[in-house]
């Protein structure tokens, strides 16, 4: 004899989930889009003199990369174009995909930011974000009155 928990809401679930497949849009990336979704890998470490931002951009061009410093936010945005183009004897293909991207992050206070420097070398931007020294302060004692 197998035993087996009831569970009152599982035909619900079960229908949930058969309505929402009906009504799903194609998968980004799938080839029934033209926009393929792309996310980057960041990998952040911290050194002794300067933080460092390294983002992976296999075929991104370094002119569609776009670094920029507002009110305390590093962005880092751009967008990747592909293009697939097939020449046969009986036949032509070309496909075309594209996809933007935008990564932020939010600066500590012991940031040089006027002093910041991107450099794209293979596929890979890295930037560097040099600290500042800031002194330390002694505490001030108020007297309570």
């Amino acid at each position: 004899m197998l035993l087996t928990k009831f569970d009152p809401m599982r035909d619900f679930r079960d229908l949930e989930e058969r309505m929402a497949s009906a009504f799903r849009f194609p998968e980004i990336g799938s080839e029934l889009t033209n926009v393929s979704g792309f996310t980057p890998s960041v990998n952040t470490r911290e050194g002794d003199y300067a933080y460092h931002v390294e983002v992976d951009l296999p075929g991104v061009k370094k002119d569609d990369i776009h670094v920029d410093l507002k009110d305390n936010v590093l962005t880092i945005s751009g967008e990747r174009k592909t293009k697939k183009e097939v020449k046969e004897k009986d036949y032509y293909k070309k496909e075309s995909s594209y996809g933007k991207f935008q990564r932020s992050f939010t600066l500590p206070d012991n940031t040089d930011a006027e002093n910041i420097e991107a450099n794209c070398k293979d596929g890979v931007l890295e930037v560097v974000i040099p600290k500042v020294e800031r002194s330390k302060k002694e505490t001030k004692k108020i007297k309570i009155k």
